[in-house]
């Protein structure tokens, strides 16, 4: 069977580390240029207070972003900011406003406005320096994402720390946004597209291919032979038919605000639908129903360094 729709296999002990990336959100200065985030380099962070409860080091969340974690598209709203900042015209934001008009409509992305999207954004960051958007991602989180972040989802994120288990997104978003992302809401990182950089400015390519599909299933299996998890005790959370290979990669899986095809899979395989857009006060969520069995109490103590160049 093959392993990107079987949610019961065992971790893949050999993994191809060229084309994703992680990050974790407590590096010294996430706005550095010439940093190569780098998979597997693992270190020690402080793990809070004296009473804070012990480190489950196997069992991880997943989240996605774009309509999972966040209403809309990161990377339109990202657009947005630097339209605001005259970094390219009104027809290239006419352009992304479309696709996300799409997007909110539909409730998933497709191949075509992914890729689409991640190409008009290259070509606006080329030849601009790392630090210069990265400082500008920061700005552009408080004005136009933060009161977009779903609070059922971060709830979700938020049992899954309380109960000591790492939190990752995992999207294909530009790394860089989803290190900010991650680092505001208080996760532990994120894995996300790779741009290109050489001495600190943007090339406009890509390092690998967008982490979209299959890759992320590839990525979460990659972070967990590198971070020592057991992927039966993890769990992934989505909004989009296309992530059921990495939803299917974990021990349980969550249809977040799901997508018509996704719903259909949740419901056929028996995965758990949470579903915010409603307007209803989200319902209780048992920590056992959602963590698994033999989930620990703990705090994040463990993530994935910056290597410098």
């Amino acid at each position: 069977m093959d392993p990107a729709t079987d949610g019961n296999h065992e971790p893949v002990a050999t993994v191809d580390t060229a084309t994703v990336d992680t990050a974790t959100t407590d590096t010294a200065d996430t706005g550095a240029a010439d940093t190569e985030l780098v998979a597997g380099a693992a270190i020690d962070i402080d793990a809070g207070p004296a009473d804070a409860p012990e480190v489950d080091l196997t069992a991880a969340a997943f989240f996605d972003v774009d309509n999972t974690m966040m209403v809309g598209a990161s990377i339109f709203h990202f657009a947005r900011g630097l339209a605001a900042r005259k970094f390219f015209t009104t027809a290239d934001l006419a352009g992304f406003a479309w696709q996300q008009f799409k997007f909110r409509i539909g409730g998933r992305e497709t191949k075509y406005s992914t890729t689409t999207g991640r190409d008009t954004a290259l070509s606006f960051v080329a030849g601009r320096p790392v630090a210069e958007i990265n400082a500008l991602g920061e700005e552009i989180y408080d004005e136009l994402m933060a009161d977009r972040i779903w609070a059922g989802t971060r709830a979700l994120a938020q049992m899954h720390l309380d109960a000591g288990q790492r939190v990752w997104l995992v999207t294909a978003t530009p790394v860089e946004l989803a290190l900010i992302i991650a680092r505001r809401l208080g996760l532990t990182g994120a894995l996300g597209t790779v741009a290109e950089s050489v001495d600190g400015h943007y090339t406009g390519r890509l390092v690998g291919e967008i982490l979209h599909g299959p890759a992320k299933a590839h990525a979460v299996r990659q972070l967990a032979v590198s971070e020592g998890l057991d992927l039966r005790r993890c769990t992934a959370y989505s909004d989009s038919v296309n992530d059921v290979p990495m939803l299917s990669a974990v021990g349980t899986a969550v249809a977040v605000n799901p997508d018509a095809e996704l719903r259909d899979v949740a419901k056929e395989r028996g995965w758990q639908i949470r579903d915010f857009r409603t307007g209803r006060k989200a319902a209780r969520i048992g920590v056992p129903t959602v963590l698994g069995a033999g989930a620990l109490a703990g705090a994040v103590a463990a993530g994935v360094a910056y290597r410098k160049r």
